[in-house]
């Protein structure tokens, strides 16, 4: 019995560090979907609140498998943990039933769950979970209790450092589309013979008062004692969805040129604010800066905004302003605002305003483009190295002192 505690606590653990690792990743991600629970069921006023609630989330689910793991102050992380799932077991069902939002986001954008698949999940850890939750007087493997605090607390500070790097220098892992090394007219592409949606239509025609439904092949046609009323589509089998397809610039004036943008054969630079009232003067000021160097080094540059034409063209100064939707850019990137490097539409480089080199770089991109890569790839040896150091440690905490 004493095994079984321990191989359930290990998974439950696993589980817990996963879901909140990948969430610290993108914290910002994690306060969107936040953000789009809090509309959904009504109290959208709270939005504010979002990216705290997001750090907390990520940190308190983190660290529950931690403990569960090292065996760190066990009774704690087993009731965190049951009352993780009395929480989120129910709301997942609901979720299932009524779709008001059709990704939970319980595994960030590292993996994509339906909300019944994510029902069925929370299912199985509960089992898990009331098991463990049965033997939490269990302290067989448990360290400590002076030692669980101590070690719990060092993770507790590394996981908030590791949360804030991913905010000011943008994920260390990007799992969304538009990540470096993406050709966004490839992402676009529909293949050749790609399975497309599949509807079944249906056809409401009256006669003398009564309704009837008919399908395409066995409608009334011709017969004009039968008035149309209505028609049905109703969607059998989605097709290929492309892993961009909502991405779509347009003028000031309303016109379409998202294919010249990506078709440019040098380098253009996008300033993301999805809300230029929300971006910051100083900010925006530090982005048309860099503008100045850009053009004067044939570098095309764009601002790209979901924000009103009039809030949208009072900033502007003397650069195009292109809109977007607002969800596409906040898919792009995870700052507002934000900047990111094409070239030939391929996705070279992106920054948070923070970490946006000085405009003097700007004069030979393709170093920055390569410096960025060269950056990105350092932040994430050094992230698994520390991340495999941590579970490690957390594996080997109990044998490294003596048993409670």
């Amino acid at each position: 019995m004493k095994l079984l505690t321990k191989i359930c606590r290990i998974l439950v653990g696993l589980v817990f560090v996963f879901s909140g690792f990948v969430k610290g990743i993108d914290p910002m991600g994690s306060a969107y979907k936040i953000t789009d629970y809090l509309t959904a069921f009504g109290v959208g006023s709270f939005d504010t609140l979002s990216l705290t609630l997001s750090i907390i989330l990520c940190t308190v689910e983190f660290i529950t498998g931690i403990m569960l793991l090292s065996g760190s102050c066990i009774k704690t992380a087993t009731w965190l943990a049951a009352l993780f799932m009395i929480a989120f077991t129910p709301l997942t069902l609901v979720l299932a039933i009524y779709n008001p939002v059709s990704d939970c986001g319980c595994f960030g954008d590292a993996l994509h769950l339906s909300n019944w698949q994510t029902f069925g999940k929370n299912i199985i850890i509960s089992i898990f979970v009331i098991f463990i939750f049965i033997r939490r007087n269990d302290t067989n493997g448990c360290v400590k209790k002076q030692t669980g605090i101590f070690s719990t607390s060092i993770f507790v500070l590394l996981f908030l450092v590791f949360i804030a790097s991913n905010i000011i220098y943008l994920p260390v892992i990007d799992f969304r589309s538009y990540k470096p090394g993406t050709n966004i007219n490839e992402a676009m592409a529909i293949p050749p013979g790609s399975p497309i949606d599949k509807y079944d239509i249906r056809f409401i025609y009256e006669k003398n008062g009564e309704k009837k439904l008919f399908t395409i092949n066995d409608y009334p046609s011709g017969d004009t004692t039968w008035k149309f009323v209505d028609q049905k589509s109703v969607l059998i089998s989605k097709g290929y969805v492309p892993p961009i397809h909502d991405f779509s610039l347009t003028t000031l004036d309303g016109k379409d040129i998202t294919k010249e943008v990506l078709s440019f054969p040098g380098y253009t630079l996008f300033m993301v604010t999805g809300k230029v009232e929300k971006a910051g003067i100083m900010n925006l000021v530090k982005g048309f800066r860099v503008a100045s160097v850009a053009y004067r080094n044939s570098i095309i540059f764009y601002s790209l905004t979901a924000s009103s034409k009039e809030k949208a063209t009072s900033i502007a100064a003397s650069y195009p302003v292109l809109f977007c939707d607002e969800i596409t850019l906040k898919t792009i990137i995870r700052a507002n605002p934000g900047f990111v490097l094409l070239h030939n539409g391929i996705v070279k480089a992106k920054w948070s305003v923070i970490t946006l080199p000085a405009p003097e770089e700007f004069s030979n991109p393709a170093r920055l483009a390569s410096e960025n890569h060269s950056k990105r790839t350092m932040r994430l040896i050094i992230t698994f190295v520390l991340s495999g150091a941590l579970i490690f440690s957390a594996f080997c905490l109990p044998y490294w002192t003596k048993e409670a």
